[in-house]
């Protein structure tokens, strides 16, 4: 459990990093005027949640043991959006249609009333 645990926290202090670098480049790159840092990472981290899912999950036992550092620690720290990804293709894949889709939907939307409702809270404590 514990080298589990250290598997995971090493990994996403990699993934958080490579986060931040990712956003910086970008900024660089294309300005700040749309969020391409986050589109970017939700894209590369969702294109190595899919390579990591069937390298390390559905063909070797002995690659498993890679899925807590790179699955939940690096990409975890890099985008959480690829697990979202690889869940909503999870319950698509075993023909769950309307699961996929309130999943999908309800993540999105849940998140961003979340969001505003968090905005709205700190906004009344702060004053």
């Amino acid at each position: 459990m514990i080298f589990t645990t250290l598997q995971v926290a090493l990994g996403g202090a990699l993934g958080a990093t490579g986060r931040y670098l990712t956003g910086i480049g970008m900024a660089r790159l294309l300005g700040t005027g749309f969020p391409y840092a986050t589109l970017t990472a939700n894209i590369i981290g969702s294109f190595i949640m899919g390579v990591a899912f069937v390298f390390l999950i559905t063909r070797e036992a002995e690659a498993s043991r890679w899925v807590p550092f790179v699955m939940t620690g690096i990409l975890g720290g890099f985008t959480t959006f690829s697990a979202f990804s690889l869940d909503a293709y999870s319950l698509f894949d075993r023909g769950r249609m309307m699961a996929a889709a309130l999943y999908v939907g309800g993540s999105v939307g849940a998140s961003i009333a979340a969001l505003i409702v968090g905005i709205a809270v700190a906004k009344g404590i702060a004053g």
